[in-house]
């Protein structure tokens, strides 16, 4: 029961800073892409990358900060459903090249800031 509380609080901090994040970005920066939920999705592949790297390479994380950090931070944080609505808004509204960009480059620079994230940790 106590690992659900964990991710809980994780995922309910994680939320919060999505949120707050993606309001941010939306209101100074303007794009044809969702660019809120790609910026926290990116920041959260980064992170997850850290935090597998850090416990992999230091064992810094017990297993119950490990689990609030990557389930329950990292989850709420980053949203693949948000992600798949926007995309759908996208081809519903004809914007078929933003559409594309956007799926594109949110695989792509997500996979490559994960990587990032461990290569950061394994070198320093």
């Amino acid at each position: 029961m106590i690992k659900i509380l964990i991710i809980g609080l994780g995922g309910f901090l994680g939320t919060i800073s999505r949120y707050l994040s993606e309001e941010l970005i939306n209101k100074l920066f303007s794009s044809q892409i969702p660019l809120g939920t790609f910026v926290v999705n990116i920041l959260g592949s980064f992170l997850i990358g850290i935090i597998y790297a850090l416990s992999e390479k230091n064992n810094l994380f017990s297993s119950e900060l490990k689990l609030f950090l990557t389930v329950g931070f990292c989850g709420g944080f980053t949203t693949f459903s948000s992600f798949a609505y926007e995309n759908l808004n996208l081809l519903k509204t004809g914007q078929y090249f933003s559409f594309f960009l956007y799926i594109s480059i949110s695989v792509i620079i997500g996979l490559l800031a994960v990587f990032s994230g461990i290569y950061l940790i394994k070198n320093i």
